[in-house]
């Protein structure tokens, strides 16, 4: 791992550019919210350079929770998520922005990856040893806001919510390289907000 300090328009065509999938994790549909921003950010700047990008706001999704392992195993991607899983299913390069509540991503944002992680289409089951990665070749950037230091949340908690979710959901798969922004300070006042807008827009054009 290196660390790195609403339904969309349709894709834009990008002959030359990535397919970029940005999710943007927010629970709450309230505009202000600064997920929201950062996922716009990020996906302006990416169009803007040529990439094909589509933005999935998670907050006006139908999230069904899994309850059952037969569920997961066996069951069919819900129909109101198809479009998702079909857009990430088609990506180069997955974007992930979420809040962290209670050190790690929102139970939406890991019950919409539950769902479009399953088996058959994130990876496949062998008779014998590891799964299938069916998601090599995709690489993957997690932007994640937090009202702590982001250095604090690193270096004292580890960061272990934001970890289990790349060692264990993307990197399972076959996501490589998976790269983190941690925005901390949220609701501190400066120009740290702006700060990371700019950055979220640069990182979209280079598709990073």
């Amino acid at each position: 791992m290196t660390a790195d300090q609403s339904p969309s328009p349709a894709p834009s065509a990008a002959p030359t550019g990535r397919r970029i999938v940005v999710v943007d994790g927010h629970p709450d549909p309230d505009p202000a919210r600064l997920c929201h921003a950062l996922a716009a950010a990020y996906a302006d700047g990416a169009r803007e350079a040529g990439h094909a990008v589509e933005v999935i706001p998670l907050c006006r999704l139908d999230i069904p929770f899994l309850r059952t392992q037969a569920a997961f195993e066996h069951g069919a991607v819900p129909d109101s998520l198809k479009p998702a899983a079909d857009a990430i299913v088609a990506a180069d390069h997955l974007v992930l922005v979420f809040p962290l509540w209670l050190g790690t991503a929102p139970a939406l944002v890991k019950a919409f990856l539950e769902q479009v992680a399953r088996p058959g289409i994130a990876f496949a089951y062998r008779e014998k040893g590891f799964p299938e990665k069916r998601f090599k070749g995709k690489s993957a950037r997690l932007v994640v806001t937090m009202g702590m230091p982001a250095a604090i949340y690193r270096w004292w908690y580890g960061a272990l919510g934001i970890r289990g979710i790349e060692r264990n959901i993307l990197a399972f798969v076959g996501v490589s390289p998976i790269r983190r922004t941690l925005i901390g300070g949220v609701g501190a006042p400066g120009g740290a907000a702006r700060a990371a807008l700019e950055r979220m827009r640069a990182l979209g054009a280079r598709a990073a």
